[in-house]
Parts: structure tokens; C-alpha cells; sequence
């Protein structure tokens, strides 16, 4: 093909538009990746507002790429890909190598991290050039409307549970059952612990059990949350995925003695955590961000061998803006998932 097509927006919060330009060519240490699917996240949502600094318009965003190497830069072949690979390119788009994150091996921290849609154009498009180090390979088992998804929202739970203080057989809460949420009950089952799910409504209950929840708790009912935590034991590790610093508050005291927080949902809100409330319990409280590519690819191998997959619903590119639209909106099941092809 000589031109392919984006689905860019021109200015901050404008609607995206469909766009053609030229087949773009992968420089050293790059491929091109046809893309087969991108999810869409909630954070794509900061770069089209311009939330997010350095943001550069016109923009094309997308994180949670799913597709097919189509070219090789200078030097990639060496590396070990070849044309034709599946790959999955997520919030990790790539580190610069020499900061001091990078030199200390700790790359998803890089202080230049590339994250696609921001550092260069993400995946709501037919292609995408994307560094080598971004790359992360899919097993067969997986379509690519499920290995997008794994690229951001799935290496984030699974990260965020593998890396915590628990252990198989702690009581492990995942607060939130959204596009995150819904994966970490998966993985905390998957992974041997007593998973608690928690969430607004007695209706989510039933849901929350079809994913594996050995416990549902209701954020909405009399009982505070803490309390329905601490009658379960305490809660060793909370997965605390909701965009919002009230809700993530009201977890901390139904940690167990030594429990730890893990800080997943965004929000500019401070949080309401007194010192003793950590203190006299030792307790901690840990931001976790994403993963890398070799992150992806162990979330990705981890879900294809346990059946875990996200659920997604499909929309064309053509129809980017009505997909981000739903997605903003909470109307979404879950993940949105476009498809250029």
C-alpha cells in the first residue's frame, strides 16, 4: 500500500477524523507494525485532552496494539524478528536506555518512556512504527482483539498482583470490575489467591462470581467497605483499579497487618490516608504502573494458558469516535477494541 489510514484528532478534546497519509518507513532499531487491533483506554483520554504534557496535535493515540511486523528497520533483524511476527505493542512504547531508571534495569520508569499515541502515533490506525524494544510477542492462542487489550489493561493487573507482597492463598481485593478490574479477578484466582471483588451496586454480585470471586463486596451497602474486609481477615493486597481517590481511601484500614495498597486507578485527587493508618500497621501504599514488553509478553503467555481474556467489544476505525465516545461514556462492555482491517 502507498498510504494508510489514522484516525487522528487536530486539537484538544476535538473528534477524531479519518485520515490518509503516506506508508511511513521504519528508521534504525524500528518496525512497521500492520495493525490488526487497538484497544482504547481510559489514559488516551489524557492525550486527546491535552492532559498530558508534550502532547502534540494533530494526534493519533492508541496503546494497546495488536498486529503483524510488516517492515524492518536497520539493525532489527539482528535482534532476533522477523517480518511477518505477531506483536503487541502496549503503554510501554519503548525506553531510551540511558537514564538512570534504564541504567538501573527499571525500563517502565524510563523518565523519556515512549509511550505510543504520545511520544509518536499510537495504533488507531492501518500501521504503526514502533521501536524494537516495544515489541512483545503474541502466542497463537490469542486473537489480536485480545492481545491488544493484554498490552496495557492486562500487564497492568498482572503486574501489579505478580510484583505485590502476596502470597497463594492471601486474601487479594480487586477494587473496581471495569475494563481493569474484571482481568485482576482473573489473574488473582489464576494466581491461588482468595480473590475479593469490589464494587458499586448488589448487582455486579452475580458477575463478579461468573469471573471467579470467591467474595463480593458492595462499596454502595451500610457496611463500609474496611469493615467487610477486615470480617474476612484483612485484605493482604488491595488491587485498587477505580478512578477515584475516595473509593481507594476507603480500602486502607480493611488491610491485613503488613497489607499493601497498590495504586493502579488514575485521578489528580489527593488521597485521604492519615500516617497512623499505615503506621500502626505497617501497612504500604505502592503506585504501580504498567509493564514492559517482556511484561506483556508474560501476561499474554500467563492468560493464553489459563484461559483468561478481556472482554471487548469490536468497532471498525471508521468509527473511532462513536468507540472512544462509548468508552468515555462507561457504555462500553468493558474494552472497546478497534480494527483497522
Amino acid at each position: 500500500m502507498s498510504t494508510y489510514r489514522v484516525a487522528q484528532v487536530g486539537a484538544p478534546g476535538g473528534p477524531f477524523e479519518i485520515v490518509e497519509r503516506e506508508v511511513p518507513q521504519p528508521g534504525p532499531g524500528q518496525v512497521r507494525v500492520a495493525v490488526d487491533a487497538c484497544g482504547i483506554c481510559h489514559s488516551d483520554a489524557g492525550m486527546v485532552d491535552a492532559a498530558f504534557p508534550g502532547v502534540r496535535f494533530p494526534l493519533v493515540p492508541g496503546h494497546e496494539i495488536a498486529g503483524r511486523i510488516e517492515e524492518l528497520g536497520e539493525g532489527v533483524e539482528s535482534r532476533g524478528w522477523r517480518a511477518g511476527e505477531r506483536v503487541a505493542v502496549g503503554w510501554f512504547g519503548g525506553s531510551c536506555g540511558h537514564c538512570t531508571p534504564c541504567r538501573q534495569g527499571d525500563f517502565i520508569l524510563c523518565v523519556n518512556l515512549k509511550v505510543p499515541g504520545w511520544a509518536y502515533d499510537g495504533g488507531f490506525a492501518e500501521a504503526v512504527i514502533a521501536p524494537v524494544d516495544a515489541l512483545a510477542r503474541i502466542p497463537d492462542a490469542l486473537a489480536p482483539t485480545d492481545a491488544g487489550p493484554f498490552a496495557c489493561a492486562g500487564v497492568t493487573m498482572y503486574n501489579g498482583l505478580r510484583r505485590s507482597s502476596g502470597q497463594p492463598g492471601d486474601l487479594v481485593a480487586v477494587l473496581g470490575l471495569g475494563g481493569l478490574g474484571h482481568l485482576g479477578v482473573q489473574y488473582a484466582v489464576a494466581m491461588g489467591f482468595e480473590a475479593v471483588a469490589i464494587a458499586r451496586g448488589a448487582a455486579k454480585a452475580d458477575f463478579a462470581k461468573q469471573l471467579g470471586a470467591h467474595h463480593y463486596i458492595d462499596s454502595t451497602a451500610d457496611t463500609p467497605v474496611a469493615d467487610a474486609l477486615q470480617s474476612l481477615g484483612g485484605a493482604k493486597v488491595v488491587l485498587a483499579t477505580a478512578g477515584s481517590s475516595d473509593a481507594i481511601t476507603a480500602t486502607v484500614d480493611g488491610l491485613s497487618h503488613r497489607g499493601e495498597l497498590v495504586v493502579i486507578g488514575a485521578t489528580f485527587e489527593p488521597m485521604g490516608i492519615s500516617p497512623v493508618q499505615l503506621i500502626m500497621q505497617g501497612r504500604i501504599v505502592r503506585g504501580h504502573p504498567s509493564g514492559t514488553a517482556q511484561d506483556v509478553q508474560d501476561t499474554m503467555a500467563f492468560s493464553a494458558l489459563h484461559g483468561i481474556r478481556p472482554m471487548t467489544e469490536i468497532m471498525p476505525l471508521d468509527q473511532a469516535d462513536e468507540a472512544y465516545q462509548k468508552m468515555l461514556s462507561g457504555a462500553a462492555r468493558f474494552r472497546m477494541v478497534l480494527t483497522p482491517r
